[in-house]
């Protein structure tokens, strides 16, 4: 039934304008916006839409991951630019953050709103 539709991802937060400059000029990911919604916009796969949620909780789980290649690279860059790599209990962090050995090396982090988001690395 809906196997033909370009299905797509999304999320709230608190503030759209907060999210805009995070995701834009923190991140340097493409944003537009139409309607009153934020797209963040991925030209090899597709959009991601965040709208503004008056009552906005954050998710306990990654709401979105960006692979990468050089995960070390990225997190220097995040942590730069003044973002913050979250630590878990029992994971198994190098010094900068990342875990390693258990699947692909990933670094969590939040956006502005308190949402999971992922540096993960691909090979």
């Amino acid at each position: 039934m809906l196997s033909q539709s370009n299905a797509f991802s999304g999320f709230s937060v608190d503030d759209l304008e907060i999210a805009r400059d995070f995701y834009e000029n923190t991140l340097g990911v493409n944003v537009s916006e139409e309607n009153g919604l934020m797209f963040l916009d991925f030209p090899e796969s597709g959009r991601v839409v965040v709208y503004p949620k008056d009552d906005h909780v954050p998710a306990t789980y990654t709401t979105l991951n960006f692979p990468v290649p050089n995960i070390e690279e990225v997190v220097d860059r995040l942590t730069e630019a003044g973002v913050e790599i979250l630590r878990y209990d029992g994971y198994p962090h190098d010094d900068k953050g990342v875990v390693r050995g258990w699947g692909p090396p990933i670094a969590w982090f939040t956006d502005p709103a308190g949402n999971i988001l992922s540096a993960i690395e691909t090979s």
